[in-house]
């Protein structure tokens, strides 16, 4: 069982739902990147999403794409991602990572070396947002025969068949994006959230994590409320631009423990 599948099923167990924060690999420096995560898993993710940094991230806001220019003027790279996670590994054996990106920096490094280092690493899970899920059936084999699972995302837009097209090729988990748009966009509607997943459920045996939209405690509630996870990631990054270096660790376990207490009082 993997490290997802297995966080998931303790969740479900516990009656709780999944708290997934995203940040920048690299962002705000590199030297604090596997800090930051430590930070994460500190106030409570049960999932963390490392954004592997790209010069053209289509499916991002402006908070994050500031986050990834930033990160690649550093000189991050997935390669340097890779290895921030192998630290993490050290001291963090049980928090699964994810890690969130675009198709062109693995396929720069190639599919089967990607698999093999992303493995040897620690990584758990791969969310390529411009692999569409017809396209990806080689690319999750390869993904899983290494154990790591692909992660693909769905939108208010997903057709049934464009759903199940996810269901045959996803595992651990589908990340919904909640609207039209990018990430940190506002408007959330939970009511139409709420509409989408039994038809996202009815095609998909997987647990399914919400994001885009979601910035605070109150909003994370409320979704919480009709999904099996919330993600949060531009509020993160947003933090982690306006905060001193020397504080950052600080604010994120803290911001993090409040969604936690607050997705611990969701139904």
């Amino acid at each position: 069982m993997s490290r997802i599948k297995s966080t998931f099923a303790a969740l479900a167990e516990q009656g709780k739902k999944g708290l997934i924060p995203f940040i920048t690999a690299g962002d705000p420096n590199p030297e604090q990147t596997v800090e930051l995560m430590h930070a994460l898993a500190k106030g409570g993710a049960d999932v963390i999403e490392l954004g592997v940094p790209f010069s053209d991230p289509m499916a991002d806001g402006p908070v994050i794409q500031r986050s990834s220019e930033r990160a690649l003027a550093r000189g991050v790279s997935l390669k340097h991602v890779l290895a921030d996670v192998k630290r993490f590994r050290e001291t963090n054996t049980t928090t699964p990572v994810v890690l969130m990106g675009y198709a062109n920096p693995i396929e720069r490094m190639g599919t089967e070396t990607f698999a093999k280092a992303a493995k040897e690493a620690g990584v758990d899970g791969v969310l390529v947002v411009d692999y569409p899920p017809e396209e990806s059936v080689e690319f999750s084999e390869s993904m899983r025969a290494a154990g790591i699972d692909p992660i693909f995302l769905l939108a208010p837009t997903s057709t049934d068949a464009r759903i199940a097209a996810v269901g045959q090729v996803a595992s651990g988990y589908v990340y919904y994006v909640s609207l039209k748009g990018v990430t940190g966009s506002a408007n959330l509607d939970v009511a139409s959230i709420a509409s989408k997943i039994p038809a996202i459920k009815a095609h998909v045996a997987l647990p399914v994590g919400v994001g885009f939209g979601i910035r605070d405690a109150a909003s994370a509630r409320q979704v919480a409320d009709v999904s099996d996870a919330v993600v949060i990631g531009s509020r993160l990054v947003q933090l982690l631009e306006e905060a001193p270096p020397e504080k950052a660790a600080e604010m994120l376990t803290s911001f993090i423990a409040d969604i936690r207490s607050a997705l611990d009082s969701a139904k």
